[in-house]
């Protein structure tokens, strides 16, 4: 029947299902990992991001998080983070973080500074303070950019969040590091399919709300990372 054949019988299997080890289950640890991982970057990049843009300063900085971000491989934080904490939780968090903060800061930040400046100083004219042309103006038209940000960083955390099952954390990694151990074939194909999927669907689902927060007539960003 071939691998193929292996994997549609592997998800026709109800329990593969259902229980602690189950597929659904395990969505529901990866989507809490990667959710909360998301949350504490966008807490950390955001507020970092959005000030630097509405000072326009700081690019050097926006791109040199970006630049380290992508030069270091999660795995390694990942390691790291465990030989300093130990098992649990933390290392995980921290490898998602500094993977999920590059893109949230980089476009926050453009997305604020290229806030063009005959609009901020309308804004200024019609007597508006810097903290209320920052509400009212430059973060709705920044929106966008913003939450293309959020978008690339919530699918590369949904995407690298497996790596929490090599530490003996769950998520749908689990699928995969349990099925290499038993060479179950199998059921390691299903676990990647099921988080391409989740992958996917972060994405679609995001796309729509970025789409949703942009302003009639400004065009749409491509969702992917900016640089100053």
């Amino acid at each position: 029947m071939g691998l193929v054949g292996d994997v549609v019988s592997w998800f026709g299997d109800g329990d593969h299902w259902t229980g602690p080890n189950g597929v659904i289950h395990r969505v529901g640890e990866h989507v809490v990992l990667s959710l909360v991982a998301l949350l504490i970057g966008c807490a950390i990049a955001l507020p970092i991001g959005i000030v630097l843009g509405h000072r326009q300063r700081g690019g050097t900085v926006a791109a040199a998080v970006a630049n380290t971000g992508r030069a270091i491989p999660s795995f390694a934080v990942l390691v790291l983070a465990l030989k300093i904490w130990g098992l649990g939780a933390t290392p995980t968090y921290i490898a998602l973080v500094v993977l999920a903060v590059p893109p949230i800061l980089v476009n926050a930040y453009v997305g604020l500074a290229e806030v063009d400046d005959d609009i901020r100083d309308a804004a200024r004219g019609m007597g508006m303070s810097g903290r209320q042309a920052l509400w009212r103006v430059e973060l709705p038209l920044a929106a966008p950019l913003v939450m293309a940000g959020v978008r690339t960083g919530a699918v590369q955390v949904v995407a690298t969040a497996t790596l929490a099952a090599f530490i003996g954390e769950g998520g749908l990694g689990r699928l995969i590091v349990d099925g290499r151990a038993v060479q179950d074939q199998a059921m390691v194909l299903a676990g990647a399919v099921v988080v391409a999927v989740l992958s996917i669907a972060t994405e679609l689902g995001l796309g729509a709300l970025q789409r949703a927060v942009t302003p009639r007539g400004q065009g749409s960003p491509t969702g992917k990372e900016l640089h100053p």
